[in-house]
């Protein structure tokens, strides 16, 4: 029988949160992030890092949690303590959430980013922010449309690390980012 829901991240589950990490974020960063930068991204490397946060998160608190439908790994999401340097401490962040191309707008980001709102109120959040590229229309639409706001804070994210030569200019690649909070009590 087919299975659907949300639930924690296992180490079998790497690969395919991995892929879903590329494939989303060639989809919906093609305009965002330079074409280099998506060539670049490695399944294998990347389900090295998705195993690391899943057996030793880099804090305590931080959990991955994975969308199933149809026995079919479609997104997740990742949520940790805010390392903001202005953060409240009993703030957390949404560090990922991404679905599988073709299987958004399904309730997936929703039911993922409800599980990982939960988690964090049941661990004592009263608050959660989340950055997003300026560019990502969709996501920070998304986020919008669930209570979330920006704050007036903004980051610029440097892109070139790992550039190849010819990718190298004198302005290094930047990402604007534009933080939105929420509380969750």
């Amino acid at each position: 029988m087919p299975t659907s829901g949300v639930r924690l991240a296992r180490t079998s589950d790497v690969d395919d949160i991995a892929a879903v990490n590329v494939r989303a974020w060639r989809g919906h960063l093609g305009g965002v992030l330079p074409g280099w930068v998506l060539d670049s991204l490695d399944e294998r490397d990347l389900a090295m890092v998705w195993a690391s946060s899943i057996l030793n998160p880099p804090l305590p608190t931080q959990r991955v949690l994975v969308a199933i439908d149809d026995d079919a790994l479609v997104g997740y999401v990742a949520i940790g303590p805010s390392q903001d340097p202005d953060a409240d401490p009993r703030a957390v962040e949404l560090l990922a959430l991404e679905i599988e191309p073709g299987r958004e707008r399904q309730g997936h980001g929703s039911r993922l980013m409800a599980a990982a709102i939960d988690y964090a109120r049941s661990s004592g959040a009263e608050s959660a922010v989340a950055w997003c590229a300026l560019q990502d229309e969709p996501r920070r639409a998304f986020l919008q449309s669930a209570g979330w706001a920006p704050d007036s804070a903004f980051r610029d994210v440097d892109v070139s690390g790992g550039a190849p030569d010819e990718a190298s200019t004198d302005d290094p690649p930047v990402i604007r980012e534009v933080r939105l909070v929420t509380d969750l009590r």
